[in-house]
């Protein structure tokens, strides 16, 4: 990877990740799905525009049971340190209000 291409370094611990330009731009989503087998879980991630009947996935993130464990407590601490210093997020209740922005459900 050229110097030109390299964006950031992600620090954990001792570990260094590059991340280059197009990847740290990042991608919306406002609709996410999971999969499921033996070995593996299949995270999308897809934009649904709203009222539309169809979106598209925008990232597959492909991880191995274990790995799907730690992201999970990660995303549970990370969202109880958003809450810890922002408030409480609310969320709809299945069959409620659609629109919890990254609910799984377009707005």
């Amino acid at each position: 990877m050229s110097d030109e291409k390299k964006k950031d370094f992600i620090r954990a611990g001792k570990l260094q990740i590059q991340v280059d330009d197009d990847t740290a731009q990042g991608v919306y989503s406002n609709f996410q799905a999971v999969g499921s087998n033996e070995t593996e879980f299949v995270l999308d991630f897809a934009y649904v525009q709203p009222h539309q009947p169809r979106g598209k996935v925008r990232a597959r993130a492909i991880l191995s049971p274990k790995h799907a464990k730690q992201l999970m407590r990660l995303l549970q601490q990370r969202v109880a340190d958003h809450e810890a210093r922002y408030g409480p997020i609310s969320v709809p209740m299945p069959g409620g209000d659609p629109s919890g922005g990254g609910s799984g459900l377009p707005n």
